[in-house]
């Protein structure tokens, strides 16, 4: 691969700075999205916004919900499943007045279709979140995960959960705005498509995504976004997981590391030379 030196080098200096822990960057926070759009789907929980995100949709209802405002779900158009609570009353009793009270309760969740709004047909709506779309269609290398048929949306983050994900059918879904998130969930993608995400080990794939993403954010001279600090703090904690040493983990899956940059940038490389009709130097 035309790029698998560049990542090579860079790859090299960030294990240089990981052995001495201390001169490392305090870890960046992350700048969680808040979507503004007003469409039902942003009241519902965390996970049930990141299955609409991976669905590649920002704006998602039931079948009925989207009649009341005027479009229908086109013929042939397939659902996906959110999840909604099944609710119970309960009648308490307080044991030390012995008062009852009646109380709704979970007992259960049940799956509920919904539809995409690129599945409906109808009445125009207001767009989505301006700040949010501007965000995502800024990102450095999106062409990358469109030319490998990858929907990219937002989900609102939220502190304690994930802060993207990747399916490998076909969606990236980030939470936050930090570049660092992005690059992981690219490089997950690049992993996947060259055969090594599926058959290798959670902390396996946590660290080739989370190295990658900072070797590619360097590469492209994204040197504060790369985050050196968070990078080294999340790798140490899948290391645990492995039952390795963070270094050694590193040093281990670097080949893996650079061929997933590699594959990125090369594909960059191509997208541009097909666009402007030769190669890029």
């Amino acid at each position: 691969m035309k790029f698998y030196g560049k990542a090579e080098t860079a790859a090299s200096r960030i294990l240089t700075l990981f052995r001495e822990p201390n001169r490392l960057p305090e870890a960046l926070a992350p700048m969680f999205i808040h979507r503004s759009d007003d469409v039902p789907c942003r009241a519902w929980s965390w996970s049930n916004q990141l299955l609409t995100a991976l669905s590649g949709t920002s704006d998602a209802r039931g079948f009925r919900q989207w009649e009341s405002v005027g479009r229908h779900v086109k013929k042939g158009s397939r659902a996906f499943y959110i999840l909604g609570p099944c609710t119970k009353k309960i009648r308490d009793r307080d044991p030390e007045t012995g008062a009852e009270r009646d109380r709704m309760a979970i007992v259960g969740f049940k799956s509920i279709p919904v539809f995409r709004y690129e599945d409906t047909d109808g009445e125009a709506l207001p767009g989505p979140d301006g700040d949010v779309r501007r965000f995502l269609d800024g990102l450095p290398l999106l062409p990358v995960a469109e030319s490998w048929g990858l929907s990219v949306d937002a989900f609102n983050g939220r502190d304690g959960r994930a802060l993207g994900w990747y399916r490998s059918d076909g969606a990236i879904a980030l939470g936050v705005e930090n570049l660092s998130t992005w690059a992981h969930e690219l490089c997950h993608a690049a992993d996947d498509r060259l055969g090594a995400l599926r058959p290798s080990s959670r902390p396996d794939r946590e660290v080739v995504a989370e190295l990658g993403g900072a070797v590619l954010l360097q590469c492209l001279g994204n040197l504060a976004d790369a985050d050196l600090g968070g990078c080294w703090q999340y790798i140490e904690s899948w290391a645990q997981h492995g039952k390795v040493h963070p270094i050694r983990a590193c040093e281990r899956l670097l080949k893996r590391v650079c061929d997933c940059v590699a594959l990125i940038l090369d594909t960059a490389n191509d997208l541009q030379a097909v666009e402007t009709g030769k190669k890029v130097a």
